[in-house]
C-alpha cells in the first residue's frame, strides 16, 4: 500500500504501519487472505453474467473486501449493489469529469472538498460548507456528481479504503430553499441506498451550526441509517468544541487552521484532475441484471424487497449463483 501522494500529515513510514495496523486489527487482512480473496473475487466477476466490464484491479477490488472484512460473498454483493446504485441513480450521478464546468464551480466555491491533512487517526477529510451551494445556480446533479466524484477520487487510494474517512460539515448560512432539492423522504432513501451500497468506512462525520429545518431532515433520515452509522455523528455547537474535537491544524484558517480554503481547494482540483481518466471510465462498468442481489423477505406483507428497502420485487428469495 502506498501512503497518500497529497501533502498530507502523517504520511510515509508512519502512516503506512498504521494502515498495516488497522488492515490486521480491523479487516482480518494479510498476505495469505488478501491474495486468496483477489483470486476468488477475479474469477468470480469473470463468470458472472450479470455484469459487464467490470474492474479487476486490485484496488477496485480491494475496496469491496475491505468494507466487508474479506467476506467474499458480502464484498461481491456490495458489489453488485454498488453498480445498481449507479444505474439507479444515474440521473444523479453523472459523467465524473473534474473538469465540467458546473462542478468545478461548485468545488471552487468550497461547497465539498478534501482537506489537504489527514486527521489525528490517519483519514482524510471530506469538508462541507452547506452555505456555499447556491439552489439558483446549481442542480442536485451537480451535488450527486460533486459527491460520487469525491467518494470516488478517494477510495482509488488503498490508504483511504483500510483507514476510513472522516466528515466535517458546516451547516451554517443553509438556505432553506435547498429543501426542495429533495424531499425528507427522497434524502433518506439516497443515504440509504448510499450506505449500503458506496464501498466506503465512515469513521466519524462532524456536524458544525445545524439548523432547526436541516435538524428535520436528519432526524428523519437518521431513522433509515445504520447503529453504527448514527454512532458515529457528532453535533457541535460552537466551532471551538469543533477544533478541540478533530484538531486545528487539519482545519481551514477560516476556521482556525494555518492553510487557506482556496488553497486546499486548489490541492483538491489537482488530485481530481489526475485522477480524471480514472473517474470518467468508471461509466463503462455496467450492471445487466440485479438478480443476483441477495432480497431480503418483507415479513409484513409476504413480498420480497430489495435489501436497501426501496421496492417489492415478486419472486422468491435470490441467492448468488455463479454458472
Amino acid at each position: 500500500m502506498e501512503p497518500c501522494a497529497c501533502p498530507a500529515n502523517g504520511s510515509g513510514p508512519q502512516l503506512m504501519e498504521r494502515v498495516r495496523a488497522v488492515a490486521r486489527s480491523e479487516l482480518r487482512e494479510d498476505d495469505a487472505a488478501r491474495a486468496q480473496a483477489l483470486h476468488a473475487f477475479r474469477q468470480w466477476v469473470a463468470a458472472n453474467r450479470d455484469v459487464a466490464d467490470v474492474r479487476t484491479d486490485n484496488s477496485f477490488l480491494l475496496r469491496f473486501l475491505r468494507v466487508k472484512k474479506f467476506s467474499l460473498p458480502m464484498a461481491q454483493q456490495v458489489l453488485l449493489k454498488y453498480l445498481n446504485f449507479k444505474k439507479t441513480f444515474s440521473y444523479l450521478v453523472p459523467k465524473l469529469d473534474p473538469l465540467d464546468s458546473r462542478v468545478d464551480e461548485l468545488i471552487r466555491r468550497g461547497f465539498m472538498f478534501v482537506l489537504p491533512r489527514r486527521d489525528k487517526n490517519g483519514r482524510r477529510v471530506i469538508f462541507y460548507a452547506a452555505g456555499k451551494l447556491d439552489p439558483k445556480k446549481h442542480t442536485i446533479q451537480d451535488v450527486g456528481r460533486v459527491f460520487m466524484m469525491t467518494y470516488e477520487a478517494l477510495m482509488e487510494d488503498e490508504d483511504n479504503q483500510v483507514l476510513g474517512v472522516t466528515h466535517i460539515g458546516d451547516i451554517s448560512n443553509f438556505s432553506p430553499s435547498l429543501i426542495t432539492f429533495l424531499t425528507p423522504t427522497e434524502f433518506a432513501t439516497i443515504v440509504k441506498w448510499g450506505e449500503q451500497s458506496v464501498p466506503m468506512r465512515h469513521k466519524e462525520v462532524h456536524l458544525l451550526n445545524v439548523p432547526a429545518p436541516v435538524r428535520y431532515v436528519y432526524d428523519f433520515a437518521r431513522t433509515r441509517l445504520s447503529d453504527k452509522i448514527k454512532n458515529r455523528i457528532t453535533m457541535h455547537e460552537s466551532l471551538g468544541n469543533l477544533q478541540n474535537t478533530v484538531g486545528l491544524d487539519i482545519l481551514p484558517k477560516e476556521y482556525g487552521g494555518q492553510i487557506p480554503m482556496d488553497e486546499m481547494i486548489d490541492l483538491w482540483k489537482k488530485e481530481l484532475v489526475a485522477k480524471r481518466d480514472t473517474l470518467l471510465a468508471l461509466e463503462n462498468m455496467k450492471i445487466l441484471s440485479d438478480q443476483g442481489i441477495i432480497r431480503r423477505k418483507n415479513t409484513q406483507n409476504g413480498k420480497h424487497q430489495s435489501i436497501i428497502g426501496i421496492e417489492a420485487l415478486n419472486g422468491s428469495f435470490r441467492k448468488l449463483e455463479v454458472d
